[in-house]
């Protein structure tokens, strides 16, 4: 497996890299590179690095700004070698690299992420510092939209789970939410360790004026109770699918179906459950159901949510 931590130095991306210990992710055989992105674009050559072809006269601020960009460039590959360090003090078996750049964070993080190609991305969700700012909305939301390959937003973790994890799955019947589950599924659990799979089910309303109709009032009875009767099926096959392919069979799965705006009922069922996670698909796409598009729901949700998410693609 390999993974990509993006990493500014923030007490954020700090979380981020600390709760990988809650992410059932494998004690070795994993590659992991942090990647620091100094937010600064360096100006032309110095004075030695001119031939006599060169057009004009350098500028007297050319080698102050050339020096002060270099400054901040080592500061970022102190930062990197700084996150891997912590990176290898929780998996020491991990083969754990480190590299910094100079640019836009968000381009940069997502330019490395596609000649790299990791399985996963890791971000923090907000964060500051005079290398970058990672903030939900900015750099971590652009890195969520446009990467492609699965990225996990991370926050620290508030849940209930104590040693054991609780994990979330939302699902909607999507080739993204069945990535979802699969990708639950493939990751090591500790025991006692519980799994939740959530549909949001957001039921048709009929139009006020239709009130007085009752052939209105009996299709909106019979959409919804077809409705219920996917999202029921679409959990048992995500239960067993779960319960099939974890390693550990002490992990609990346990389901629930709740009505209402997936943006909202998710985020609110998660914080109950004291999830220490969400894991969700990148695109989906249902009849009536809340569409899982990126933009809408799975951002959302890695917006509002108390902890960490993981927005999965199908690879």
């Amino acid at each position: 497996m390999k993974i990509l931590i993006a990493y500014d130095g923030s007490d954020n991306a700090n979380t981020g890299i600390d709760g990988l210990q809650r992410a059932g992710l494998p004690p070795q055989d994993v590659e992991a590179l942090v990647v620091t992105v100094a937010e600064v674009w360096l100006p032309p050559p110095g004075d030695d690095d001119l031939d006599d072809t060169f057009p004009f006269k350098v500028p007297a601020g050319l080698k102050l700004a050339r020096e002060r960009a270099a400054r901040i460039v080592g500061q970022a590959e102190e930062l990197a070698e700084r996150g891997s360090k912590r990176v290898r003090q929780i998996f020491p078996q991990w083969n754990v690299s480190h590299e910094a750049t100079s640019g836009s964070p968000a381009f940069e993080v997502l330019n490395r992420a596609r000649d790299w190609q990791p399985e996963l991305v890791v971000v923090g969700s907000h964060g500051h510092t005079a290398l970058g700012r990672f903030v939900l909305g900015s750099v971590s939301q652009k890195v969520l939209t446009e990467a492609h390959t699965s990225v996990r937003v991370a926050r620290e973790t508030t849940g209930t789970g104590a040693s054991a994890h609780r994990i979330i799955v939302a699902i909607d019947g999507s080739p993204g939410s069945h990535a979802a589950v699969r990708a639950v599924a493939a990751r090591s659990w500790p025991p006692g360790s519980e799994v939740r799979v959530v549909v949001a089910q957001d039921l048709m309303k009929a139009f006020p004026v239709s009130l007085l109709s009752p052939s209105a009032n009996e299709f909106e009875d019979d959409a919804n109770a077809d409705e219920r009767a996917q999202a029921e099926a679409m959990v048992a096959e995500a239960s067993k699918e779960l319960r099939e392919g974890l390693d550990d069979k002490s992990v609990t799965v346990s389901s629930t179906i709740d009505a209402g705006d997936p943006k909202q009922v998710i985020v609110r069922l998660a914080e109950e459950f004291g999830a220490d996670c969400i894991f969700t698909g990148a695109t989906g796409f249902s009849n009536r159901m809340e569409r899982y598009v990126l933009g809408s729901v799975s951002a959302a949700i890695a917006a509002r949510a108390h902890c960490s998410v993981e927005v999965v693609r199908a690879g």
